[in-house]
């Protein structure tokens, strides 16, 4: 497989896994989201807010686009909203990585971080720490569902989209 083939793979998978996440969590009684578990946040609401700020801001920078304020220090929707948000980020970097070109992925990319020191990256770089960011929010937001006394965490492995994409 091919770098670009491996990241447009990798990032039909971030939006898979986060679609699965978002349908578990909406069976579960909306006061568990705002509900206070030690971890990174303090809550599940806030774990998605973040992850969901995290995939917009890369998406932000791989387009070259001006990068919004971070999410997280101004967003005030719903539970719903979050939702919503990270459904429509992680499926817009999806279907914008997909549209790429395989030189895209190796191109240096330079962009301001939220210090203002500007930096610069391989644009393949980008998208496996946004990937593997959200899956290590991800596994944090499991363990706060069991926390909260959910037994019944899904199975987002990589192997098992892999599986679920081959039938």
């Amino acid at each position: 497989m091919t770098l670009e083939g491996l990241l447009k793979d990798y990032t039909a998978y971030n939006s898979w896994a986060n679609e699965v996440f978002v349908k578990w969590l909406r069976s579960k009684p909306e006061t568990a989201m705002t509900t206070p578990v030690v971890s990174s946040f303090p809550t599940l609401r806030d774990t998605l807010l973040h992850i969901w700020g995290a995939e917009k801001i890369w998406l932000e920078r791989l387009r070259q686009q001006l990068t919004e304020p971070f999410l997280p220090t101004v967003f005030n929707g719903s539970v719903e909203d979050v939702f919503n948000g990270l459904l429509e980020t992680s499926n817009a970097l999806a279907e914008y990585v997909a549209g790429q070109p395989p030189e895209f992925f190796e191109h240096i990319c330079t962009f301001r971080l939220f210090s203002g020191q500007e930096d610069s990256r391989p644009r393949y770089q980008m998208l496996l720490h946004c990937v593997q960011h959200s899956t290590y929010h991800r596994g944090q937001i499991v363990t706060m569902g069991r926390a909260l006394g959910f037994t019944d965490p899904p199975q987002t492995d990589y192997i098992r989209y892999i599986r679920l994409s081959s039938l």
